[in-house]
């Protein structure tokens, strides 16, 4: 690092499930570290992407989409979101195209409101409506709150990304940095595996089977050949949901495994060896131990 003067300052990335959160996430880093899925609540814990520009280091949290909670997970979700705008130096508010604005939204809009927390209104998926469409929904939006600023955007794309970068930069308070350099990201390398693996889940399966899987890596270890060896086991919540993700003669488990282990082979930049098992634990998303031991708890 140079001499010259520092920034540093930690943004929150909010909004409903499904608007594109992890995918901007991975945008502004410019690597992949949050997972990505087309069903909602994908993400259920704090996930903190690190970017480095010049002097200055963005923290941003991409956190699990506000909803509401039906079980013990959902409730530790949605407490990780209202978390995760107690103490920050900004708020993205992350929004599709739509000129409506939707009770959680609202819910999200009092609370930043109430915690003082400049926010910047993030119209994400332009790609998809026509320039002339976005007026009604910024009209929408700031009727109901004076946001710092408006930023139509294509995290898919790209689009708008490093403008976003410019805007966020204005409120970062001068500082140390809060990371080493050239770290992207604070979760460990196991848990962005296995988190890797249940982005797969996701993929390949239908409807609430992913919903009621996780993942817990039993084993991450590097040989001597610098090749690692990865012991995963699938936890689902019924013995139909097992044969489902096992498959017909393993089919869809290899399926599940080879895709994850393609995609954690580019994160870590080596060979893995992965096997994976499937276990059945009824009702796990209520039982309150369990959903700690899978690595989701409020610290």
């Amino acid at each position: 690092m140079s001499t010259q003067k520092t920034k540093a300052g930690m943004i929150a990335i909010v909004g409903r499930p499904n608007v594109g959160k992890s995918t901007l996430t991975n945008a502004l880093v410019g690597e992949k570290i949050a997972i990505v899925s087309n069903k909602p609540q994908t993400t259920r814990n704090r996930i903190c992407a690190v970017v480095d520009r010049g002097g200055s280091q963005f923290v941003f949290m991409d956190t699990p989409g506000l909803h509401k909670a039906r079980t013990r997970l959902g409730d530790y979700m949605v407490g990780v979101v209202r978390q995760s705008v107690s103490d920050v130096d900004a708020a993205l508010l992350l929004v599709e195209p739509i000129p409506h604005v939707g009770a959680p939204e609202e819910e999200l809009i009092k609370r930043l409101e109430a915690l003082k927390v400049p926010t910047v209104l993030v119209i994400n998926k332009i790609d998809t409506v026509k320039k002339e469409e976005l007026l009604a929904v910024i009209a929408a939006y700031t009727e109901l709150h004076s946001f710092a600023a408006v930023m139509p955007i294509s995290a898919r794309e790209g689009d708008g990304v490093k403008a976003l970068l410019d805007e966020v930069e204005g409120y970062l308070p001068e500082g140390p940095w809060l990371f080493p350099e050239g770290m992207t990201t604070d979760q460990p390398e196991r848990q962005v595996c296995g988190e890797i693996l249940r982005e797969k889940l996701l993929l390949c399966l239908d409807k609430e089977v992913p919903h009621g899987t996780a993942v817990e890596l039993t084993k991450f270890s590097e040989r001597d050949d610098e090749v690692i060896e990865c012991d995963a086991t699938i936890y689902c919540e019924k013995e139909s949901h097992k044969g489902i993700i096992i498959g017909k003669k393993g089919a869809m488990l290899k399926k599940i495994s080879t895709l994850a282990r393609e995609d954690m082979e580019k994160f870590m930049g080596t060979k893995i060896y992965l096997q994976t098992w499937v276990k059945v634990k009824e009702n796990w998303r209520d039982n309150v131990n369990l959903i700690h031991n899978f690595g989701y708890r409020e610290d």
